[in-house]
């Protein structure tokens, strides 16, 4: 099943399950880049979402010649919205999805050719996908679609296209999707919680009865080796920067390549999600280039794609700066230098490579590099090489806090119906650190190095605060749960009754009927949590039954659930 293919009875419904917006940027001689376009009209953006929406939409670099341009942007919103279908992906879909409410995704294809019929001589136009999912093989495809017909057949392409979407399926993870676009069918599925990441192609096309077909294997996945390759020697160094949250700017030439390094470099850390910011392109027009360019004490946890080389000079005080060499046919990754370099700060021209004093907690695992350097290999093969290699190392490195809070759960023996749901000792970092003695990550990826020390920068960040709530709350729900099913099964006989004092059981049946109505109606822990609040209050004696039985709400979970009283 695809969900509810039915076409919607409200105009946009579907579409807005999706997709924010499609936007057409113009470049206007008096105005600048300015919006030409955008579907749907009433589109809830702010002034300064469409400012940097229409600055962000044009390469910050120089383009002698006529360009195609795909890449992608993400912006903060002023007032973040997130519907019930953006809820259902948020809570259901793979946790290392980058997906945060408070954030919009555009996916851009930028054209520009010589035309001597426009004032300024070159014809300049982007269509834009704003979107909150992060779906990048998925938007990437669509935005590339799109924008081909607009730019041969104009705007009726874009509201073909806009009706298209507007039949699509709700987004739900897990589920095979079949999803119509001008002429073609897209398949695909949204990664579930507890999916491992797909490796393989990230698409290809085939023709059947339908018609042509483009199926994409995985919806987000990066061709993070292709973005990679010129640094190679330095990725496990930036593996630690991005999970300690570390300020890096990015510089390369093109907004392609520098958008899908940053993304590439988010993925490193997967299966955790970045909590920290992240920019795949920025411009020095952006509304926030003041807060990230501003020499304060804490410098913000981010990081910035850029292409315009002033970012160099403006961010002198940022830690980090990886320059990305272009890309050249006759270079291969084998030319690689592994020394980071140090910089005076005054140079707009400087070389590639990565600038940092930082150093790494870990040791360099040469083996991978020396098969990736090689060159041998598709290209297909390196990135599922270096894929894999970096969910082990970050799973290495996340199974000891994981055994760790496991640790920290209470006992089912120590769990009783007469006292409340209990809760997990709190995480205390040098009680960790003490059992890595016995159990480190070490064991299981045999990377040698300063773990503890990894660890006592890790727990400062927000993505080990993000990751250590979204636990807790994993936690909190499967004590609940436990104590539940305890309570279903606990022997609340009238000997049992008789040795408790009138307190204990009136605070007992409030709380069985508080966890109740917390249950769905039909759900099987809720009839039998009912059924222990009936067989109490028919043991107990009439005084006490007379107290139970005057609290309203009591009463009326009782009536509403007379087929399961009268089985008592």
């Amino acid at each position: 099943m695809n969900g509810d293919n039915e076409a919607s009875s409200v105009p946009w419904e579907h579409f807005q399950k999706w997709l924010h917006s499609i936007a057409v940027v113009t470049f206007d001689l008096e105005l600048g880049q300015a919006l030409e376009i955008i579907y749907p009209g009433d589109a809830d953006l702010s002034s300064i979402e469409k400012a940097n929406i229409c600055y962000l939409a044009f390469p910050d670099s120089n383009f002698g010649s006529a360009q195609d341009v795909p890449y992608h942007f993400r912006i903060r919103r002023t007032s973040p919205k997130i519907g019930p279908h953006h809820m259902l992906v948020l809570e259901n879909s793979s946790v290392s999805l980058p997906l945060d409410a408070s954030y919009l995704y555009g996916f851009v294809q930028f054209r520009q050719h010589k035309d001597p019929s426009i004032k300024r001589g070159y014809y300049q136009k982007s269509v834009v996908l704003l979107t909150p999912f992060p779906f990048f093989s998925l938007w990437n495809c669509v935005a590339a679609k799109i924008a081909s017909g607009y730019f041969e057949l104009g705007e009726a392409a874009i509201e073909a296209a806009c009706h298209d979407l507007d039949q699509w399926p709700t987004p739900v993870p897990g589920t095979p999707l079949m999803l119509p676009l001008m002429g073609t069918v897209i398949q695909c599925r949204i990664p579930l919680r507890g999916d491992l990441p797909i490796t393989g192609p990230s698409s290809y096309t085939k023709d059947d009865q339908t018609g042509p077909s483009i199926v994409l294997p995985s919806v987000s996945e990066v061709d993070i080796y292709r973005s990679l390759s010129k640094v190679l020697v330095h990725v496990q160094l930036m593996w630690e920067l991005v999970l300690l949250g570390e300020p890096l700017l990015v510089v390369a030439q093109t907004p392609t390549r520098c958008s899908s390094m940053v993304q590439s470099l988010v993925s490193l850390i997967c299966p955790l999600r970045l909590l920290s910011d992240f920019r795949p392109y920025f411009t020095i027009h952006d509304s926030e280039f003041r807060e990230y360019s501003a020499r304060a004490r804490n410098l913000p946890a981010v990081i910035l794609g850029v292409t315009n080389p002033f970012f160099i000079k403006a961010l002198p005080h940022w830690p980090h700066i990886l320059k990305v060499e272009e890309d050249r046919a006759s270079e291969g990754p084998e030319k690689q230098t592994e020394k980071n370099k140090h910089w005076d700060g005054k140079s707009l021209d400087a070389k590639p490579g990565l600038y940092t004093q930082y150093k790494p907690f870990l040791g360099r695992d040469k083996a991978l590099i020396k098969k990736l350097l090689k060159g041998t290999r598709p290209d297909e093969v390196c990135s599922a090489l270096l894929r894999r290699h970096f969910l082990e190392l970050t799973q290495s490195f996340m199974i000891p806090l994981e055994r760790h809070l496991s640790s920290l759960m209470p006992l089912r023996k120590t769990m009783s119906p007469f006292k409340s749901i209990p809760h997990p000792r709190p995480f205390v970092l040098d009680d960790f650190l003490v059992t890595l003695e016995a159990a480190g990550p070490s064991l299981t990826c045999g990377i040698k190095g300063d773990w503890s020390g990894l660890y006592r920068r890790f727990v400062s960040t927000r993505t080990f605060a993000g990751w250590l709530s979204q636990r807790n709350s994993d936690i909190a729900k499967q004590i609940k749960m436990a104590y539940i099913e305890e309570l279903c099964q606990a022997d609340l006989g009238a000997s049992v009754l008789a040795s408790r004092h009138h307190a204990e059981i009136v605070d007992l049946v409030l709380r069985m009927r508080l966890i109740a109505v917390q249950l769905p109606t039909r759900h099987e822990r809720r009839v039998g949590v009912i059924r222990q609040i009936a067989a109490v209050i028919s043991r107990v004696d009439e005084e006490l039954r007379g107290v139970l039985m005057s609290n309203c709400a009591l009463r009326e979970l009782l009536d509403n659930s007379r087929e399961i009283v009268h089985s008592i």
